[in-house]
């Protein structure tokens, strides 16, 4: 990631080139951003609504089931974690449910900086992803120097992912070349020392600050032109995080990003995702956006540790036809 889709290959890189111009300064940037088409606030919010009635029959829903499993980037964030509680995070990453064996693991296991280490151990050879949040998660409030020393320490400690934030107030100001750059800037600190293939980069808009629909779209654009791997709604620290239509809008920023330059960027909406009703939702508004090509870990994924209980106790049901006890899943 990024890659290219494979409907473009070898003119990517010449059509995002082309596209320089566009960043060679704040007022080009500004210009390329609010050129943008404006959103059509009550379309999109009809779109997310319609998609979200879609149903789902029994066998595609165990398909369903299975494939938001393998999606959830499961997480710690707390000033309270321990290595501890990382270590059993891990342990119910790689086995979801302790009395089925054939249950998915999930895409990731997230944590601070300092837990890296402890989580790389503990996962072994077993596929999962460390993802570390950097960049003075999550006000984003710290010198670029301190964003880059937080991003290169956790890509030392291990880490195959970053997920930084952006900075708000930045963009908001509309000093956009500032973001650019920053986003580019931790993109190379994601380099791994002494090579083996640089860390991903999921970069965080948080939206329910950006506070405008046009936003979303400019935020999702200036993060794809500064290398984003993936783009992220939210931080889950807010009052305000996914919703069905900013991710939709994300989703269409990123089939459109694609057309024009041939490269396919992720997208990651974290917090408030609880149900496998919700989950479903989301999946099928991927599908039906972008098609799928989007329709694995690497390129979709929840930020969302709840959702993995409820989405046991449907495959659960699904299989058994009951539901579990109350001890059938830990608890986050």
């Amino acid at each position: 990631m990024p890659t290219t889709v494979p409907a473009y290959g070898n003119e990517a890189a010449g059509r995002l080139a082309s596209m320089a111009d566009v960043t060679a300064s704040n007022g080009a940037l500004r210009r390329f951003l609010h050129g943008l088409p404006g959103v059509d606030a009550v379309g999109l919010q009809a779109r997310a609504a319609t998609l979200g009635t879609r149903s789902i029959k029994t066998t595609a829903k165990a398909y369903a089931i299975d494939l938001a499993i393998s999606m959830i980037d499961l997480t710690t964030l707390e000033g309270a974690d321990t290595p501890g509680k990382v270590r059993a995070l891990c342990a119910k990453g790689v086995h979801p449910d302790p009395t089925d064996r054939t249950a998915p693991k999930v895409a990731a296991i997230c944590v601070y900086p300092d837990m890296v280490g402890v989580a790389k151990e503990a996962l072994g050879d077993s596929g999962i992803h460390v993802a570390s949040v950097a960049t003075a998660f999550p006000a984003g409030r710290a010198a670029l120097p301190v964003k880059l020393a937080d991003t290169r320490d956790a890509v030392a400690a291990g880490a195959d992912e970053i997920d930084m934030v952006i900075d708000r107030g930045a963009f908001l100001s509309g000093r956009y070349l500032e973001v650019f750059e920053e986003i580019k800037a931790v993109k190379e600190a994601c380099a791994r020392p002494g090579g083996g293939g640089a860390a991903h980069l999921k970069v965080i808009f948080e939206t329910g600050e950006l506070q405008t629909y046009d936003n979303v779209r400019r935020a999702s654009w200036l993060a794809m032109l500064a290398g984003a791997d993936f783009i992220k709604t939210s931080t889950g620290k807010v009052a305000v995080n996914a919703t069905p239509p900013v991710t939709l809008l994300m989703l269409e920023a990123v089939r459109d990003f694609a057309a024009a330059t041939g490269v396919q960027v992720g997208v990651k909406p974290a917090g408030g995702i609880r149900t496998t009703k919700d989950a479903v939702k989301y999946l099928v508004m991927v599908n039906e956006t972008l098609g799928d090509a989007w329709l694995t870990a690497d390129w979709f994924r929840f930020g969302a540790s709840s959702l993995l209980n409820d989405l046991l106790m449907q495959r659960q049901k699904l299989s058994t036809g009951r539901y579990s006890g109350p001890d059938y899943v830990t608890v986050d």
